[in-house]
């Protein structure tokens, strides 16, 4: 049976950010499932329980105690159990090397984090939306940053 929801997961240890984050998927009319997590180990713990859901789409934080956003995506490419996952950047680096390695490391998209609620509210309702497999056929760093 299909899911009649879209499962997201967000990590990112900053508690402000979480809570931006879960109040802007509440607003959207789409339905939604989302989860959050502090930090990378606590993800990682989470995404290989043996029965986990696996997310349809996660949102990555760069800067987290433990394990970072960069460790993370670098385990989740490394399993083929996570193949089907879309990988979402949500930091608030805009640099151009931060960019660069997580393209190359195989997320689908880098976000800077805005300081609007709704610029925040755009780019979630968009990111979720994208048919990832056809997005991800196509991708190249010109398509690989949003931006509003």
């Amino acid at each position: 049976m299909e899911k009649e929801y879209i499962h997201i997961i967000l990590a990112d240890d900053d508690e402000d950010d979480r809570l931006f984050f879960t109040d802007a998927f509440s607003e959207l009319k789409i339905s939604t499932k989302v989860q959050t997590y502090n930090d990378g180990v606590e993800l990682m713990n989470y995404l290989n329980e043996d029965d986990v859901v696996l997310p349809n789409v996660l949102f990555l934080d760069l800067n987290m105690p433990r394990k970072n956003g960069i460790e993370c995506l670098q385990e989740i490419k490394s399993n083929d159990k996570f193949k089907d996952i879309a990988i979402a950047i949500y930091s608030t680096s805009s640099s151009e090397e931060h960019i660069e390695e997580t393209f190359v490391l195989g997320a689908n998209v880098y976000i800077k984090k805005p300081n609007d609620f709704n610029t925040l509210k755009k780019f979630l309702s968009d990111v979720i939306t994208i048919n990832w497999q056809y997005h991800t056929s196509g991708l190249n760093k010109d398509n690989f940053l949003l931006r509003m």
